[in-house]
């Protein structure tokens, strides 16, 4: 930020929330026309592949980034009240069943990704948290955040968003609880199974307005500073689909039609390595060109729940059996997510 927006923001944060929420949503609305004159400057025809793709690409680029930012800066402020001692601490000494509702809520608001999971996962165990309802909390986290939720009402309404999130909790809840009645602790590694416990308390600090606009900014840098390339990849892969992908080839590999097609999906997005921002594209050109709506369910919820590179950070605190359950788990859940929704819908 300039020295000006930072005296501005220290002295009337109100005020700027509101300008700033005005020039927000005014660029938001001229998204569209824009995309079209810009295409139109180009020589290309509208109605080609190529002209297609273009549009999907100048559109959908500035709104994810402008959907990203403006979450990530209103969940940087909401975010200021989560920090990891603050949830340690609502956690530690809870029972699991209620314990595994209240962990994957808390996922929802709370501003941890795959890169977290170590020291996520060791601050839980020595703070007493039991073992269920820490699965619960890192699966909800990076699968039903704010930016996925978000990004999926921007561009697909609030039915969408609100069966992904329900979906995603319930995956998140019984995954954890199931692994919890598996009384699978002595499949931690052996350093982290013998870490001392400690206890967990939280103070609650005085934070004005400003101070969180100040930590909404710092969101906006750290979140949208990494997953940009991730952003700008996916609308070039969505907008790769929309152009040139024929929509009856797609509908026969990602329809209802093909049984196989979840199972498959599942199995292509375990290997991705990518977050919600920039796998949401790519779900939105699958849907155009007629796949199912529980087979790109399922797809998105394997790249963002189960990706190979959270699989390897794990192994630093879990032995191999416990992490093959893990994925068993989830990826059971997220089958059956699949396989009803198609099946229903």
């Amino acid at each position: 930020m300039t020295a000006l927006a930072m005296r501005w923001t220290q002295r009337n944060p109100t005020l700027f929330l509101i300008v700033a929420a005005l020039l927000w949503w005014g660029l938001y609305q001229s998204l569209i026309p824009a995309s079209e004159v810009l295409v139109a400057t180009l020589p290309v025809a509208r109605d080609s592949h190529l002209g297609s793709a273009l549009q999907f690409f100048f559109y959908d680029t500035p709104k994810v980034l402008m959907l990203l930012t403006g979450v990530v800066f209103v969940m940087g402020m909401v975010n200021s009240y989560f920090t990891p001692e603050r949830t340690r601490a609502l956690l530690a000494g809870r029972t699991e069943g209620m314990a595994n509702v209240m962990a994957a809520t808390l996922g929802i608001v709370t501003p941890f990704c795959s890169c977290s999971a170590v020291p996520l996962f060791i601050g839980f165990v020595q703070a007493g948290v039991p073992l269920g309802v820490t699965f619960s909390f890192l699966i909800s986290a990076p699968m039903v955040n704010e930016v996925a939720l978000a990004l999926l009402f921007g561009m697909f309404g609030w039915k969408i968003a609100a069966l992904y999130l329900g979906l995603g909790l319930t995956v998140a809840i019984v995954a954890g609880w199931i692994i919890g009645r598996l009384k699978m602790e002595a499949y931690l590694e052996d350093w982290v199974r013998d870490m001392p416990k400690m206890s967990v308390g939280y103070e609650a600090a005085e934070t004005t307005l400003a101070d969180r606009v100040q930590a909404g900014f710092a969101s906006v840098r750290e979140i949208v500073g990494k997953v940009w390339p991730y952003i700008l990849a996916g609308i070039a892969i969505g907008a790769g689909i929309h152009g040139w992908v024929p929509e009856d080839f797609m509908a026969s590999f990602m329809g209802k039609d093909a049984w196989w097609s979840v199972p498959l999906a599942v199995l292509i997005g375990v290997p991705m390595y990518t977050n919600a921002a920039g796998v949401i594209p790519i779900v939105q050109a699958l849907l155009a060109k007629g796949a199912a709506l529980g087979t790109v369910l399922a797809f998105m919820m394997s790249v963002i729940a189960l990706s190979l590179p959270e699989m390897v950070i794990l192994r630093k605190v879990l032995k191999i059996r416990l992490i093959a359950t893990f994925v068993g788990v989830v990826a059971s859940g997220i089958l059956i997510v699949g396989f009803v929704f198609n099946w229903v819908l």
